[in-house]
């Protein structure tokens, strides 16, 4: 039987933050996990929790110098903004001609944050006997999975459609004459001379699409009225048939057009993946219910002509995909791989989601206004915040303007709600004491010695009234 045993170490500040420099800043509470249920472990990053290794952390709100609020990103309604695009159609340039920018100020630069919470807890080591050998992987920069995308000013291309259309024109210019205008023509911009301005008795002036499509829709219900009337009938599935083709081609495209895309066979390079689980305080459970790959802690390989150049971290757990580090090799810094690995992850959760139900969500690790070059993990939309009061979910356009007030806020606006997880019976904490389990209130009484309940309270408060009667708090 799974079960969660922990070792409270209590807050920890007074310490240097990675984020704003500060050295004296940051505030946290931690514990120890020898063992951790999936549940257990959801239920905690629920709650802000987050894990690096086997240490389980939690920012102190309202009191550390960058408040670091849970973010989720929401795959099934997830599309890829302009960059990640960038990033995709960059990959796949490379693996289908062998294109790789390599001069300066062509590279999409992709500065990943270096910031580690517990230096004991960050070595991670494969112990799968498929894994490749740790000489293979020593090139590889070892990063946490603190994906930043540098801004791009540049431009995505414009659909053929959009750029075969003519300038803005008049309705009296659409016609055929219109086309013989010289390309030529020189633009004279000149002042109007008094009392020569527009002619209110005349239409305005109208973009050419706009009258064409006007014209479509016109020809469209003459054809429709035609065979009401008893004109052929197929003209209907006709024009149907166009309507549908249409529509589907000016559909966006979703992560998966790029990433399952088939590549030519004379593709330069091949990138393949591979999953095993990994070590991590997370127990391996695959219920029936469950999705395939089960629950726990993975290494997602990914190998580039039979060579490894990265290695994500990730967290299967039963509402989600909690992304943890992200190993790669710096020669491949060029591809964005923090941010091409996170687009996968998240195309792998809606895989995840088609044979488990409940898995719909994508963690993506704390989300810290304060720190700017942290603020690209709320381009992942929909995304929501976790609200550190009340922990309810509120989506991130409705937290951004008040944290540009305040580095730490509330997001849940009503007032009058508090933590529905909040501890309410100290006694019914469970405690592992001497190899045997009990609840606090028979520990209490047993235990010799100076009294502990500040610090179990503290305890039980951070984890819930849940996790605390079934997690097992271990006391020497």
């Amino acid at each position: 039987m799974h079960c969660t045993v922990v070792e409270y170490r209590g807050w920890k500040e007074g310490y240097q933050c990675g984020y704003c420099a500060s050295v004296q800043g940051k505030v946290s509470t931690g514990m120890w996990a020898h063992s951790m249920t999936v549940q257990d472990y959801q239920d905690l990053i629920d709650r802000g929790w987050r894990r690096s290794g086997k240490y389980v952390y939690k920012p102190i709100m309202n009191q550390t110098c960058c408040p670091q609020y849970t973010i989720r990103c929401r795959p099934l309604h997830f599309q890829p903004s302009k960059s990640h695009k960038k990033v995709l159609k960059k990959m796949l340039k490379f693996l289908a001609k062998g294109d790789s920018p390599k001069v300066a100020g062509d590279v999409t630069e992709e500065p990943m944050d270096s910031h580690r919470e517990d230096a004991v807890a960050c070595s991670f080591v494969l112990k799968n006997e498929s894994d490749v050998s740790q000489s293979e992987l020593k090139p590889l920069n070892v990063e946490e999975t603190e994906r930043v995308e540098t801004e791009d000013n540049a431009e995505e291309e414009l659909k053929k459609e959009v750029e075969s259309e003519p300038p803005q024109t008049c309705a009296d210019k659409d016609s055929a004459g219109s086309s013989e205008r010289s390309d030529s023509a020189k633009l004279v911009h000149t002042t109007p001379k008094p009392g020569k301005g527009a002619d209110l008795s005349k239409p305005p002036c109208r973009k050419a699409k706009a009258i064409r499509k006007e014209r479509k829709l016109h020809k469209l219900l003459q054809n429709q009225t035609h065979t009401l009337e008893g004109s052929p009938s197929q003209v209907e599935p006709q024009v149907l048939h166009s309507q549908n083709s249409k529509s589907k081609a000016n559909q966006p495209k979703s992560i998966e057009d790029f990433i399952f895309v088939s590549l030519p066979d004379d593709a330069a390079h091949q990138l393949e993946f591979t999953r095993f689980l990994c070590d991590s305080p997370l127990e391996a459970e695959n219920p029936p219910s469950g999705p395939d790959c089960g629950y726990g802690s993975f290494h997602q390989q990914y190998w580039l002509d039979g060579k490894i150049i990265a290695v994500g971290v990730i967290d299967v757990l039963p509402y989600c995909v909690s992304s943890v580090y992200l190993y790669y090799d710096p020669d491949y810094t060029f591809l964005s791989l923090g941010v091409y690995s996170a687009l996968r992850e998240i195309a792998f959760t809606r895989q995840l989601h088609e044979k488990a139900s409940e898995l719909c969500y994508y963690y993506m690790g704390f989300y810290i206004h304060s720190c700017p070059k942290m603020r690209y993990k709320g381009q992942y939309r929909p995304s929501d915040l976790l609200c550190p009061e009340t922990y309810v979910w509120v989506p991130i356009e409705q937290c951004l303007p008040t944290l540009e007030h305040s580095k730490y806020c509330r997001f849940n606006q009503d007032l009058k709600a508090v933590d529905e997880g909040c501890i309410k019976e100290l006694g019914r904490v469970r405690v592992l004491h001497k190899r045997t389990v009990m609840p606090y209130s028979v520990y209490k009484k047993r235990r010799k010695g100076p009294s502990d309940e500040t610090s179990v309270q503290q305890y039980a408060s951070l984890v819930g009234q849940t996790c605390s009667e079934r997690m097992l708090l271990f006391r020497s």
